[in-house]
């Protein structure tokens, strides 16, 4: 195998963000490309070393993205040449597989080759460490410098890596399997991986569980590095999900799941008086999260907010505050962190549920540390055919939550910009004009920047008695985002009507607002 040459020296050389390091195809240091995934694995190899680890076990996997089976190779020959015992996963599978797999042979590192669901011309490079969570500072800093010191690409020594077999994936579908609470398998679900990794896995997967009423987007099952149908290969933008939704109509569907490319995040559709419609991520979040608790650690009657053994849910500064109300409600502990599923799988002792509102859920820590569409998949379908079982759906349980807890309607808005370099100035200028008011509500603004240690970030919090939005650089493309929340309060079920039109407008406000930044 060649290395690819490079001959763009003036790039900037990519970095890890909030999930890793993304970046373009192209040549460069500054993009995605043999070269820089050959330094980049030689700067962790001497980083693992430095660290007494050489060695030890290291476990390399990959989507199907383009680049994707030649990065694979050039990180497990690279490693294989420094000495370590390299697990290269079969084929093009799932990231949750990599998390399992380094999680489950104590693994000193794991790499999976991935972009997630950015545009096709993206691919990335996924870092796990020991534990099979994914990589925080100072690591990343560290190991940045590691590959700051290395040599041109050429000169990196690699050796033959030999893939393994199917052992560790049949290991993980047995525990997906058996995450179901329940017994109830009577649900229709119609899925779709979005030309992704996650097809034959999830198939796999509800189907061990006992869910064998499966109906798959035929045009989007086999994984495409090109994306064709979807504008943007992510469950959250708008069109991505149409082809799922149609299917799940015609079908009779109960349930319509989609996965990103890499299956780490779960997105799920629900029908209704209006049709059907995918609900955001912090819905499923917090039907999730419920479900979770409802078995998880000592009966709530006897739990103690102050226990590490009573159990902790956590979500992200940017995710709805009903999860927060939730634990409380149900005797659980609660904990927010920032933004990305490596600070959610450190929140604490007696984890047992994270997730964030980009369609991400870690309902199994124990066995993966990091968001898992596959067996996210496999809970919501058991949760779902317990409630149709007793003649409920999911929007009414959500109606419940309502009432609960009022309701929480939220929305993001995100401004797509050229370069990195203009998410500076945009926050800049927002730190110059920070508002008084947000939807009639007073505001006050706290700006993360200004935090001291790990809470520390680059984002602005405007946060009022009922209204809060959360404005920060996407970690993983060029984004501008902006997180939205209102809350109504609901005297009873004969209310919601009301309450939902009352925050419907509200939230509107707030996107305009947004909009204008």
């Amino acid at each position: 195998m060649t290395n690819e040459t490079v001959t763009d020296e003036s790039g900037t050389p990519l970095t890890f963000g909030t999930a890793g390091m993304r970046g373009p195809l192209g040549p460069g240091p500054g993009a995605m490309n043999v070269d820089t995934v050959v330094r980049t694995t030689a700067g962790l190899a001497s980083w693992l070393q430095a660290r007494c680890l050489g060695g030890s076990t290291v476990v390399v996997g990959r989507d199907a993205r383009h680049g994707s089976r030649e990065f694979a190779a050039a990180t497990a020959e690279v490693l294989a040449a420094a000495g370590f015992d390299v697990v290269v996963l079969p084929r093009p599978l799932p990231t949750p597989v990599l998390a399992f797999a380094v999680r489950r042979l104590r693994a000193a590192a794991g790499v999976q080759m991935t972009a997630s669901h950015n545009p096709a011309t993206d691919n990335g490079y996924k870092v796990y460490t020991d534990g099979g969570a994914q990589l925080i500072a100072p690591a990343d800093r560290e190991i940045e410098h590691a590959i700051a010191a290395v040599g041109p690409a050429l000169a990196v020594p690699r050796a033959p890596a030999t893939p393994t077999d199917d052992s560790l994936l049949t290991e993980y579908l047995a525990r997906v399997a058996a995450l179901p609470h329940g017994s109830d398998r009577d649900l229709r679900i119609a899925l779709t991986p979005l030309h992704g990794v996650g097809g034959d896995t999830a198939v796999a997967a509800l189907t061990a569980a006992g869910f064998t009423d499966l109906h798959t987007v035929t045009s989007q099952f086999d994984p495409d590095p090109d994306f064709p149908t979807v504008r943007f290969p992510n469950p959250e933008e708008d069109g991505a999900t149409d082809a799922l939704l149609e299917l799940a109509e015609s079908v009779g569907a109960d349930l319509a799941i989609a996965l990103d490319p890499d299956a780490d995040r779960c997105a799920v559709g629900v029908p209704g008086p209006d049709g059907w419609r995918m609900l955001r991520g912090d819905e499923t979040g917090v039907l999730l999260g419920d479900h979770v608790l409802a078995t998880a650690g000592p009966d709530p009657r006897e739990r103690s907010p102050r226990s590490d053994q009573t159990p902790l849910v956590a979500t992200t500064i940017v995710s709805s505050q009903l999860l927060a109300k939730m634990a409380a409600a149900r005797g659980a502990r609660f904990a927010e962190t920032l933004t990305g599923f490596k600070w959610l799988v450190r929140a604490g002792a007696g984890l047992v549920y994270a997730y964030e509102e980009a369609l991400g859920h870690c309902v199994d820590p124990e066995a993966v540390r990091d968001k898992d569409g596959i067996s996210a998949a496999v809970l919501v379908a058991d949760l779902a055919a317990g409630l149709k079982a007793r003649g409920r759906s999911l929007p009414e349980v959500l109606d419940d939550y309502a009432v609960e807890f009022g309701v929480h309607a939220g929305d993001q808005v995100s401004r797509r910009v050229g370069h990195q370099g203009e998410l500076a100035d945009l926050m800049a200028r927002l730190r110059a004009d920070l508002p008084l008011s947000l939807a009639g509500d007073e505001v006050t603004a706290e700006d993360l920047l200004a935090r001291r240690g790990a809470l520390r970030t680059d984002a602005v919090v405007l946060r009022g008695e009922r209204t809060r939005m959360v404005v920060r650089p996407s970690g993983t493309e060029p984004k501008l985002k902006c997180y939205l929340e209102v809350v109504v309060d609901v005297d009873d079920r004969s209310g919601l009507d009301r309450a939902r039109a009352e925050a419907a407008r509200r939230l509107s406000e707030l996107r305009d607002y947004a909009r204008e930044l």
